[in-house]
């Protein structure tokens, strides 16, 4: 593109550039030549007019013109001082004068028409160019016919000098002005090749690539808008790599939870119906069949949840807060009790707008995670109060704590901060990433502090007023 951009552009300015050289060329010719026959016309003019007044007076003494030509001729040879000029006077067909014509003239200017008109051209003769004026003596001596010739040799010669450097400046110019276009085309082409060659670097992979910027002109803002355009896609491109590693994460995490309960249920009813036992044996195998069952119910009813909430806008109401905290202490109360743990609650502003059974579920998994942080007669404390004019939900427990590390990921899916204990205790792994989805859904964000030993403390922070 670059070369066929360079070739195209200097045959234009060749072909313009040297037209324009042949119509100077062409008008400094004509005018050349135009001059030269102003002027030999007008000598001639002025010769003839002069020798019919001397003709006149030499008969006027009586005597007779023809033996007088040398005479009444010479007082006009300072005309030819530069020998540039040749003077010849032919009667009818004989020559009776000639100042240094030494070529014959051609017959048409030795018998020019008799109306008084005179005839000029332009002649070649010995490698030299001459203007040749002829014409007839007015009456009653139209015998004689004056031949002036003017040698404008030097003019051409100057005008073809002139003509020569003007072409010759014009193809000194012309190699300027192609190396000029090919600098400038390279400057100009050089961002393009430079997309294309980082665009390709791009496709392989390389996301990271950017184009050097510098100035301010065009160019650099097309290098600016190149490389934001790669940023966006590498932002892209690494949050789709994220997302494929996550989804990835979730179907591995899957597998794992569901390979452990279907191989106990499996194992189990192998058991019962492969070898002969007590009804307390297989009363027992099938509570353990029945357990199982319920944690992988539990773990594709989780799924359902997270699958709905992410596929539909939820519709907030003015929800008293008291109401919905006393729905999780009742949902809760059974099992704080068998584990002696105790449910406090500070509530320091009366309505939330939320969706109560979305609000319900994620304050029963984070108490419930709590729970099961604590040991028996631990504390768990929910705390709804206003900060800088926002509402926030904590809740906090006195357990044993996390480290930073847990904490980057427990709102991951099937994330177990204690494996062991989570499948003891029917844990599926989703209770936080299910409270997380549902925070989004209410534009609001969840949080996270802990240390060890000192319990950890979970915020619901409302956007707004809420």
């Amino acid at each position: 593109m670059k070369y066929r951009t360079f070739f195209t552009t200097l045959v234009l300015f060749l072909v313009t550039f040297n037209l324009g050289i042949l119509l100077i060329s062409f008008t400094t010719f004509k005018d050349t030549v135009d001059r030269a026959k102003e002027k030999s016309l007008g000598e001639h003019y002025l010769i003839t007019s002069a020798l019919l007044k001397d003709f006149h007076a030499v008969e006027s003494r009586g005597v007779g013109v023809d033996g007088s030509f040398d005479s009444l001729l010479q007082s006009y040879s300072f005309l030819s001082g530069d020998k540039k000029v040749n003077l010849a006077l032919y009667k009818g067909d004989q020559l009776v004068y000639s100042n240094r014509l030494e070529t014959a003239v051609e017959q048409q200017f030795i018998e020019p028409p008799k109306d008084g008109n005179r005839l000029v051209a332009m002649r070649e003769t010995d490698d030299r160019t001459y203007v040749i004026v002829s014409g007839k003596l007015p009456a009653p001596y139209n015998v004689y016919t004056m031949v002036y010739r003017y040698d404008t040799t030097e003019a051409i010669t100057a005008w073809e000098r002139m003509k020569n450097m003007l072409f010759l400046a014009g193809l000194l110019l012309s190699g300027l002005l192609a190396c000029g276009l090919l600098l400038l085309l390279h400057r100009i082409f050089k961002p393009l090749a430079q997309i294309s060659q980082i665009s390709r670097k791009i496709a392989a992979g390389a996301y990271e690539t950017r184009l050097p910027v510098s100035g301010k002109d065009e160019l650099s803002e097309m290098a600016q808008s190149f490389n934001h355009m790669a940023e966006e896609i590498q932002s892209q491109m690494q949050q789709l790599a994220t997302a494929a590693e996550q989804k990835q994460q979730f179907v591995d995490n899957l597998a794992h939870e569901l390979r452990t309960p279907l191989t106990a249920i499996y194992g189990y009813a192998e058991y019962i119906q492969k070898v002969v036992r007590t009804e307390e044996d297989k009363l027992f195998a099938t509570n353990s069949i029945m357990e199982e069952s319920r944690r992988l119910q539990n773990i594709a009813y989780r799924l359902l949840d997270l699958a709905t909430i992410r596929g539909n806008k939820i519709e907030r109401r003015e929800v008293r807060l008291l109401d919905l905290v006393r729905g999780v202490e009742q949902s809760l109360s059974m099992r704080a009790a068998e584990q002696n743990i105790k449910i406090t609650y500070e509530l320091r502003f009366d309505t939330l707008a939320c969706d109560a059974d979305l609000m319900h579920i994620l304050l029963v998994n984070l108490i419930e995670n709590a729970m099961k942080a604590c040991g028996s007669g631990g504390v768990v404390r929910l705390v709804a109060d206003r900060v800088d004019e926002q509402k926030v939900i904590s809740v906090e427990d006195d357990g044993k704590g996390m480290t930073q590390v847990h904490l980057a990921h427990i709102t991951e899916a099937f994330y177990r901060v204690d494996p062991s204990r989570s499948r003891a205790g029917g844990g599926a792994g989703l209770g936080l990433t299910l409270c997380q989805q549902i925070a989004v859904t209410h534009e609001a964000e969840l949080s996270f502090s802990s240390e060890l030993g000192r319990g950890t403390t979970v915020k619901l922070t409302f956007a707004g007023s809420a």
